[in-house]
């Protein structure tokens, strides 16, 4: 575990919880290479304590792990999570979650039970009936926290995209522009989607197939259309319309999602165009699900 320089302003921490098998571990490895002094499955009841300990012990910044493996405390979770940020604790929330075709993937490939499928005295229980029941018993923390579709995510682009999360401010809201394709699935870390397969499609013209939206040649020919230049409009100003009511709304995140066909070219083109027009206004990530995999 690791411990960082302690600061005045008090433990800055950082909860994950999420669906088992959408990769808390792996994001909590994340953390811990990023200075945190991580814990993981503890007890709800246990949380407002430990954080006072590493207080004391003057470490700056703490995540705790808390899953359906406590279930019997979750409910506690919600109301003590309010409680200590009215205290004036800074306190993010991280919920991983991942399509269920994905998650019976994986414990099929780890062969590794899930933590419900024995319970209430029954010897076994089917996954997808044991997933639905966690998907119930976390719906409410799920609602107060910033939510990763981790589905399509490799470990190494979870892990970067955790360490964005919790690298800017957490004083203010801040705005994601994920790019995705409709073939793979919307990212279930959608608070609002944009389709733009109705635009011109590059991947139609030969040379710009092998590149992606981040190219210039890609951005010069999208720019040349003006039925692109009306969808960037309308979308940026829909965001800046809203922007003061959500932030107003105690939100932290708010991604906004902006899928085509393959991932490549135009949802690429206008999440990294749409998070420098708005860079001035609020703190804004980008990030390319598709590309991003790949990448790694």
């Amino acid at each position: 575990m690791t411990s960082a320089a302690g600061t005045a302003g008090g433990a800055e921490v950082v909860l994950v919880t999420g669906i088992s098998g959408s990769g808390k571990s792996v994001a909590l490895h994340a953390l811990e290479d990023a200075g945190y002094f991580c814990v993981d499955n503890l007890p709800p009841e246990l949380l407002r304590d430990f954080i006072r300990l590493e207080q004391a012990r003057f470490t700056s910044r703490v995540a705790v792990a808390v899953d359906v493996r406590t279930a019997v405390s979750l409910p506690q979770l919600m109301p003590l999570v309010a409680q200590l940020r009215d205290e004036g604790q800074k306190i993010r929330v991280l919920f991983l979650d991942a399509s269920t075709d994905a998650l019976v993937r994986r414990f099929s490939e780890t062969r590794r039970p899930h933590p419900l499928t024995a319970v209430e005295g029954e010897l076994s229980r089917a996954l997808i009936e044991a997933l639905e029941m966690e998907r119930q018993l976390l719906s409410g923390v799920r609602e107060i926290a910033t939510v990763v579709d981790t589905s399509q995510l490799r470990p190494a682009q979870l892990r970067t995209w955790v360490r964005d999360l919790v690298g800017v401010p957490s004083s203010a809201l801040t705005l994601v522009f994920e790019s995705f394709a409709f073939k793979h699935g919307v990212p279930l870390d959608a608070d609002y989607v944009f389709d733009v397969r109705v635009l011109p499609n590059p991947f139609y013209i030969r040379e710009l197939r092998p590149q992606t939206g981040r190219d210039e040649a890609v951005a010069q020919y999208l720019e040349a259309q003006p039925e692109v230049g009306v969808m960037l409009a309308q979308i940026e100003n829909f965001v800046r319309h809203w922007l003061p009511a959500l932030s107003a709304d105690q939100r932290a995140y708010l991604t906004v999602c902006i899928g085509c066909t393959g991932g490549q070219h135009r949802s690429v083109y206008m999440a990294e165009t749409l998070g420098l027009r708005l860079r001035s206004m609020v703190t804004t990530l980008v990030r390319h699900r598709e590309l991003d995999g790949h990448a790694h």
